[in-house]
């Protein structure tokens, strides 16, 4: 597993901004666009630098707070 598999992301509407936001608020405010695919793909690529940034930087890495409501089998 990914270091930035911990983190847990999401992809959902907005009706306010009519795009797609990627979501993962342990790392990030988000991002945006039309396809909801292409910005997960995006979402998981700027957790990823995010955790690569840290590690250059010699920071350590926010802790998981967020997590699903549930397991998923």
């Amino acid at each position: 597993m990914k270091r930035g598999d911990q983190y847990h992301k999401w992809v959902e509407w907005s009706d306010e901004d009519q795009a797609y936001l990627g979501l993962c608020p342990d790392l990030i405010t988000g991002i945006h666009g039309d396809d909801p695919v292409q910005v997960y793909r995006e979402l998981c690529e700027v957790v990823d630098e995010v955790i690569e940034a840290c590690d250059r930087e010699g920071r350590s890495l926010p802790p998981v707070k967020v997590r699903p409501m549930r397991e998923v089998a």
